[in-house]
């Protein structure tokens, strides 16, 4: 298994160096997000995942999680490095102070949340279901529902889940089935089957918080008919703690490619007791919250993917021996060369990395964003809240697709070594390949990119991101190290509101050239998008070398693989636009009776 190291460098280049945390920090309020303190917990929080969680990613993959009728028992070494974590203090520390959390802004628990998926993203599922469980209450929950429930997610005493996916229902959650049927008491009798809920039951915490959403009596039909709840496993006592067993069970656990190491459950709700969150047949609103967060957090999965996947690799291409170099020896007193040295190899390497590095400034900068939305005011705050908006389907897709190609990239490094379960490779992709569907796959994201965000807003989500990017070329137009990437960063970004105006003519006259455009779309946007961030990267790098830096190859290699981006990778997106452009008529054309096999 590749051994983890948290990237604390390039985390601090970002952070410090591309969006000035430091300015970030004292615009919203956060003035106890010091520098010294972030790094503080940065350090901490690295020393925590390469010690504690990473040594028993392998392991727990292995032995996966088992189910019997008295609940589902986690992999070994699981519970104990959750109490290390909720011990630490790591639970709470972008929550509410008011709820017991220490108030932290989001993007600091971002930086952890990339530490935690990197180094083993099947434990990291157990806590990390519960931020979008604690944000939903914390929207939307009433005083007595956070008292009760938030509290104690917030210190990790209790974990969290959203049960959304019925059998016949996942991202079509219209035509779900579960009942909600009041009670006396004013609480609710919850009954159905959720599926695929992950951390839905496990051994690590007392009591599991379900966010469930249901239907109550004479409720219309379809989304707008859809009630959220919150269902705990145990009820609580007079005393807040976990009491009597509630009626809901884990009927199975999933059998699955991947993340063994966490509990994939069928859960049935059998009259169990729940109490309404929000208004009535407002259940969808509300989720937003928890699905916003959900699908920032599945993008770091794409993101971890890419950074674990690249340690492992690069490490073994320099020291794995084959061929010689095709420019002569490179390792004159060795039977071959190590293979870093031949391009293709190269290639691979460069790939993965320009991948995992250019996702992190993109993750990170959303993240940012998050806080505004949080912690901002007027304008700023409406402002952030749109491009947060516009991001999170490329966030959650873009950064996923990305992040498994450069998985298997690093299977590939190793040749048939790769395909071994012994180097936990081949472990990166089958981990990284369920963070292309939950959430909502590419294409359901590609359509919420372009049908709900840009097109139904005439474009203006887009023009928002677009115009950021032209001040940016505008101002760095003079700068001849950045002439080549400023060039083509520029033409793509007019090429981004020219493709969009030609699917929104297209589609006034057939609605399907919106399916057929939007999954490419959303990439070309995605390797656009990673272009700019490159850009930026570039900017201060060259700076950085330009004022005679000490650290030479740090920035370098920054501008190189920059280099490599714009060259070997940006290009894709002409293969994309061509696509755009070819239409709906090629994927239409054919009869359904005609598809046989």
């Amino acid at each position: 298994m590749p051994e983890y190291k948290a990237p604390l460098r390039d985390i601090k280049f970002l952070m410090d160096e591309v969006l000035d945390s430091e300015q970030h920090y004292q615009n919203i309020g956060a003035t106890d997000a010091t520098p010294d303190m972030i790094d503080a917990i940065v350090a901490e929080g690295a020393k925590f995942c390469e010690e504690v969680l990473a040594p028993i990613n392998q392991s727990g993959d292995q032995e996966g999680c088992t189910w019997s009728e008295d609940g589902v028992k986690t992999p070994t070494g699981f519970k104990e490095a959750y109490q290390q974590y909720v011990e630490g203090g790591w639970p709470s520390m972008n929550a509410p102070v008011e709820h017991g959390g220490q108030g932290l802004p989001e993007s600091i628990n971002i930086i952890l949340s990339e530490m935690v998926g990197t180094a083993n993203w099947a434990w990291g599922m157990y806590p990390g279901l519960s931020h979008g469980a604690r944000a939903t209450l914390e929207e939307h929950g009433t005083p007595e529902q956070q008292e009760t429930y938030l509290t104690k997610l917030i210190s990790g005493e209790w974990t969290g889940t959203m049960c959304l996916t019925e059998p016949q229902c996942g991202s079509d959650l219209g035509i779900l089935t579960t009942k909600a049927e009041p009670n006396a008491d004013g609480s609710y009798a919850i009954t159905g089957t959720k599926i695929f809920i992950s951390a839905g039951e496990h051994d690590m915490v007392d009591n599991i918080v379900h966010i469930v959403l249901a239907r109550l009596p004479g409720a219309p039909e379809g989304t707008k008919g859809i009630s959220l709840f919150v269902v705990p496993k145990c009820l609580p006592d007079a005393n807040g703690e976990a009491g009597e067993r509630n009626a809901v069970s884990c009927g199975s656990i999933e059998h699955k490619m991947g993340i063994h190491g966490n509990s994939t459950c069928v859960m049935n709700f059998d009259g169990a007791k729940g109490w309404l969150i929000g208004p009535e047949n407002k259940g969808l609103n509300c989720m937003f919250t928890f699905m916003n967060v959900a699908r920032i957090g599945t993008s770091i999965q794409g993101l971890a993917a890419a950074e674990g996947s690249f340690q492992g690799a690069l490490t073994y291409a320099k020291d794995r021996l084959a061929m010689r170099s095709l420019t002569g020896p490179k390792n004159p007193e060795g039977k071959a060369d190590q293979i870093i040295v031949h391009p293709d190899v190269r290639r691979m390497l460069l790939t993965q990395k320009a991948i995992a590095e250019g996702s992190r400034a993109m993750i990170y900068y959303a993240a940012q964003q998050a806080d505004l939305v949080t912690h901002g005011e007027g304008e700023d705050q409406k402002a952030a809240d749109e491009m947060l908006g516009f991001l999170t389907p490329i966030l959650k897709a873009f950064c996923t697709e990305a992040g498994f190609e450069a998985a298997n990239h690093g299977l590939q490094v190793f040749g048939g070594h790769g395909f071994i379960a012994e180097w936990g490779m081949e472990q990166i992709v089958r981990d990284t390949r369920i963070a292309l569907l939950y959430e909502g796959t590419t294409g359901i994201q590609a359509l919420d990119l372009l049908g709900r965000k840009i097109l139904m807003s005439q474009g203006a989500s887009l023009r928002n991101f677009t115009k950021q990017v032209h001040k940016f070329c505008q101002a760095n137009e003079g700068n001849e190290a950045l002439k080549p990437f400023i060039e083509k960063l520029t033409t793509l970004n007019k090429e981004w509101g020219d493709i969009t105006m030609k699917v929104g003519m297209n589609a006034m006259k057939n609605r399907d050239e919106v399916g057929a455009a939007s999954v490419d779309f959303l990439m070309y946007s995605g390797y656009v998008c990673l272009a700019y961030f490159w850009a930026q990267m570039v900017k201060v790098a060259q700076e950085k070398l330009d004022a005679g830096t000490a650290e030479t190859g740090f920035y370098t290699a920054k501008v190189q693989t920059a280099q490599f981006y714009f060259d070997r990778i940006l290009p894709r997106t002409a293969a994309h636009a061509q696509m755009i452009a070819a239409g709906s008529d090629s994927m239409m054309a054919i009869d359904e009776e005609n598809f046989a096999f």
